[in-house]
């Protein structure tokens, strides 16, 4: 893909996420666009970055490494929001700014450990919250959901900031708008118990096929790929 080509793709997406916004009262700069570029190169990637992408998310630790070692550590802020395994835990806290699938306690206390060991002072995370149900997607079941913020209070250095859904795929996008309101509705209630600190809470929700119905639904995160890098 050309640099031209992708800049009339990032100017799209960004002229709908603002459009998104405006229908519903919103700010548009309360939306953060995170460009997901999971399998294509470090060189597109760096072309976004030269065309404004300010946040960049990857979902595998492997990739991932490779290509912030090529791009940059510090050229862009790193999310990772694909599912993290155990064993890859000390690469994420070393390789991202933001992790999205935070899931169990267990595996917060292992990040929080690792952080002392790297030390990094700050680690922020969202929970990803299992609302679709699906066996092929992670994520804590909603009635776990309380259990495990109360517990991350004990941690010294993972910091929750608030909750990812990836909702089940349809055709069309407001099929998805239940599963946006609900994540959104589980944020206010933690955040009314000042679950974010003095945030309200983050809500990362919404991919290329269904993101403006998410920025309606109160995303300030939305996880953009295909639209920007096209197909995989």
């Amino acid at each position: 893909m050309s640099e031209d080509q992708l800049g009339v793709r990032l100017a799209r997406i960004r002229a709908q996420i603002e459009a998104a916004a405006l229908k519903c009262g919103r700010l548009p700069q309360d939306v953060t666009l995170i460009a997901i570029s999971k399998t294509h190169p470090a060189s597109l990637v760096r072309t976004a970055i030269d065309l404004g992408a300010t946040d960049v998310g990857e979902n595998r630790v492997q990739e991932a490494e490779q290509k912030i070692n090529e791009v940059g550590r510090n050229a862009v802020c790193w999310h990772l929001v694909g599912h993290l395994q155990a064993n890859k835990a000390r690469r994420a806290v070393q390789l991202f700014d933001v992790i999205h699938s935070l899931d169990s306690l267990e595996l917060a206390r292992r990040l929080d450990r690792l952080c002392g060991e790297e030390g990094r002072e700050d680690l922020p995370v969202l929970i990803q919250v299992d609302l679709g149900h699906e066996e092929t997607k992670s994520g804590i079941d909603e009635s776990q959901l309380s259990e495990l913020v109360d517990s991350l209070k004990e941690l010294e250095r993972v910091r929750l900031v608030g909750l990812m859904t990836l909702p089940p795929f349809f055709d069309d996008p407001e099929q998805a708008r239940p599963f946006f309101r609900r994540l959104r509705e589980l944020r206010d209630e933690l955040a009314s118990r000042g679950a974010f600190g003095d945030g309200k809470g983050e809500l990362s929700m919404g991919m290329t096929n269904d993101f403006e119905v998410a920025i309606e639904e109160g995303a300030t995160m939305v996880r953009v790929g295909t639209a920007i890098f096209g197909q995989r």
